[in-house]
């Protein structure tokens, strides 16, 4: 394993801590779990001490040294970012955020922050010896809470977390002027994570459910819903609605997708077959709620937040999409590396969308080196061109257009290991340009030119995540004009999410879900795969 801390710390200040805009949509990444099968409150507080027993049961094996190596292409990856995540968050500036980070070498935090109609909650999740409470210990903490947030706050100060950074920064520094807000924020920010009971949100058709479902995950669903409930900052935020819907936020400059999907993996295992062993016979401490002193000046910075997240949430488009007969084993058969496909399908399924391709950028994870974190893989614009052109030419043989699809392929493939061994161009770029302005010297000319602007400008974001148990990930847009694709390919199919920005007229998320269905199609008519149906001619 190699050393790649220096270049990780610049990306995530770069990237994460600097960027201004709102963590909702813009930054925060969401995982769409399974919909569990109870509809009422007894149900959603049950499964939610299953949730966290399976997640303390994971931590756990991080604390005790027992987390299996995880490997990529035989190569060992860094494990760091598993011993962070828990009790980390955000702290936002007027300028750039910092990041509070569980101290090594002390006592670690031993509460997690429970949040039910927008009131905040510190429940101590492990007993006085040190054991993590078992589910029916967690279950009755829970039922407390439950028992003290009958009424929705009138203040959602969570939804001040939704703002945009700058904005965000100034509340915040008068917010932590007062005593009891500081230490209600501290108290949240140094849990181990935080779980929100959602309401069930209004029922809507089975073709929209999906996309309603990333929304709530993604944001809360607006002010008048469940936005409130969140605390945007936090790394990891456990969703679990009174309807059954269940999901996953985290913040990105602390955790990537991956150690987010091998936490869910085994929390949703462990809720399968739960900890039954009998709570032991003790005094529980009572949930203690978290109170803070709104002065009218709070108040309005709550108030414009919620009108900036709503139009927020206005302005994002969503679409799910699962395709049969185009999964990772079928195109493994076929001697073609799964990703690499996809990457290329997403590539011709935008130029029949907007007849041109665009800057595209994969996310890559680098953990093969000691603290990595990510670097962007750019596709191969020449052969994908070549092979749209000849897709959309009448008189193209399936000879020719394979060979064409395989060359593109191949070149993604090429680009994507030259990315993971620590290659990749954008990680270098950013090391040059920082460089240069640490050292007080001129910025290159390269940096300057319009054609870097648009060189950097990601009119298509795109990431796979692999999950056992997770049903999707979703994010949003990195321009104003421009897509999010997140998708995991499995056995048999591919399922993903796209989000575009409503206010756009040049992109719209249903119009690249029916060309990449049009595409993955005819890719698979020329592999011989079963692939999914072309859409309807009226769609």
């Amino acid at each position: 394993m190699y050393i790649c801390e220096h270049l990780s710390e610049w990306w995530v200040q770069s990237s994460f801590l600097e960027a201004r805009l709102p963590l909702p949509v813009h930054s925060n990444p969401a995982l769409v779990l399974p919909k569990q099968d109870y509809g009422d409150w007894h149900g959603q507080l049950r499964f939610a001490a299953k949730l966290i027993a399976g997640v303390l049961d994971f931590k756990a094996k991080i604390d005790h040294g027992a987390l299996l190596a995880e490997y990529q292409g035989g190569h060992p990856l860094c494990m760091a970012q598993y011993g962070r995540v828990f009790g980390a968050c955000r702290v936002p500036g007027p300028k750039h955020d910092g990041l509070l980070l569980p101290p090594p070498g002390r006592r670690p935090p031993t509460h997690v922050t429970v949040v039910r109609n927008f009131q905040f909650f510190e429940v101590e999740v492990y007993n006085s010896d040190g054991t993590p409470l078992t589910v029916d210990q967690l279950h009755v903490q829970l039922q407390r809470v439950r028992a003290q947030s009958w009424k929705t706050d009138k203040e959602p100060l969570g939804l001040l977390t939704s703002d945009h950074r700058h904005t965000w920064g100034l509340a915040y520094t008068t917010l932590m002027r007062d005593r009891l807000n500081r230490e209600s924020v501290q108290c949240i920010q140094r849990s181990l994570f935080t779980v929100c009971l959602d309401a069930s949100v209004l029922k809507v058709s089975d073709e929209r459910f999906p996309a309603r479902v990333a929304a709530q995950m993604l944001h809360g669903g607006g002010s008048w819903s469940n936005s409130g409930n969140r605390w945007f900052d936090k790394a990891l935020q456990f969703i679990v609605g009174e309807d059954g819907v269940c999901g996953v936020v985290y913040e990105q400059a602390v955790v990537d997708a991956q150690p987010v999907a091998t936490i869910v993996d085994h929390a949703l295992e462990y809720c399968k077959n739960p900890d039954t062993l009998r709570a032991p016979m003790t005094l529980l401490p009572l949930p203690r709620k978290l109170y803070f002193y709104i002065t009218p000046e709070i108040k309005h910075d709550i108030e414009r937040a919620k009108c900036n997240l709503d139009i927020l949430i206005t302005d994002l488009d969503i679409s799910c999409f699962m395709f049969e007969g185009f999964g990772r084993d079928l195109l493994k058969a076929q001697g073609l590396r799964p990703d690499s496909v996809m990457q290329v399908a997403l590539q011709l399924a935008y130029y029949s969308a907007h007849g041109s391709l665009c800057t595209t950028g994969e996310t890559a994870s680098l953990r093969r080196f000691h603290l990595g974190r990510m670097d962007l893989v750019r596709p191969p614009a020449a052969p994908c061109l070549a092979l749209a052109l000849a897709l959309d030419a009448p008189h193209s043989s399936d000879e020719n257009l394979l060979a064409l699809l395989r060359e593109a392929v191949q070149s993604q493939s090429d680009r994507t290991d030259q990315v993971l061994a620590g290659q990749g161009v954008d990680g270098h770029l950013l090391g040059l340009r920082l460089a240069a302005i640490a050292d007080g010297q001129r910025l290159p000319e390269l940096f300057l030119d319009p054609a870097f602007a648009l060189a950097t400008h990601w009119r298509l974001l795109t990431g796979q995540v692999r999950s056992r148990a997770a049903e999707l990930l979703v994010r949003g847009p990195a321009v104003p004009d421009g897509y999010a694709v997140c998708y995991d390919l499995r056995g048999g199919r591919v399922r993903g999410s796209i989000t575009a920005a409503a206010c756009c007229r040049h992109t719209a998320a249903l119009l690249l879900h029916r060309t990449l269905q049009a595409t993955l199609a005819r890719l698979a008519r020329l592999l011989g795969l079963p692939g999914p149906p072309p859409p309807a001619p009226d769609s």
